[in-house]
């Protein structure tokens, strides 16, 4: 076991999240992209816009700049406005993303301690990196939830399929889970 320190954790488990929201988003069909499942629900369009909001936000310029940007507008996050097409949220998805990885990867165990400011709150590291961990975390759950809400009987699982947690647990490594 290679020893690791926790912003390579935490790098670790933001990239397995977002291997799993990208393999539902890829199930969903265009159309279901930005259907919302019922009244009061936002769609796996409206999700990714706000996740690739506050991940640009956030994590553009981390260890420097308050993590809410003056230029970030939240609530325009939860409308599809005419120019949101699935290409333009998935660029912001991607862009946001790239953005966490590149501030996380320089980072080491001393980094953990020093102060950053969300909102003009002071956090460390330590809990700027947890607090966004939780956060991306409750998204994802709902984009795999939409999707598979949508997909119906044609879900491809994501994890141990239902029935095979027996197949797992006698030989793991033969067993290749997604993601």
């Amino acid at each position: 076991m290679t020893k690791e320190n926790y912003p390579q954790l935490a790098v670790r488990e933001f990239g397995r999240m977002k291997r799993l929201a990208d393999a539902a988003i890829a199930q969903a069909s265009p159309a279901q992209f930005f259907e919302v499942p019922s009244a009061g629900d936002n769609s796996i369009a409206v999700i990714v816009k706000h996740v690739g909001g506050n991940l640009v936000s956030r994590w553009t310029d981390f260890l420097t700049a308050d993590g809410e940007k003056p230029g970030r507008n939240r609530d325009t996050e939860f409308a599809i406005l005419p120019e949101d097409s699935r290409e333009n949220l998935l660029g912001t998805w991607e862009l946001g993303w790239a953005t966490l990885f590149a501030s996380l990867a320089p980072l080491g165990d001393a980094d953990l301690e020093r102060t950053i400011t969300i909102r003009r709150e002071p956090l460390s590291v330590l809990q700027a990196i947890s607090r966004q961990l939780t956060h991306y975390s409750y998204h994802v759950g709902q984009i795999v939830y939409v999707a598979k809400h949508f997909a119906g009987s044609s879900w491809q699982s994501l994890s141990i399929p239902l029935g095979a947690s027996a197949k797992f647990n006698r030989d793991p490594a033969k067993y290749v889970a997604k993601p």
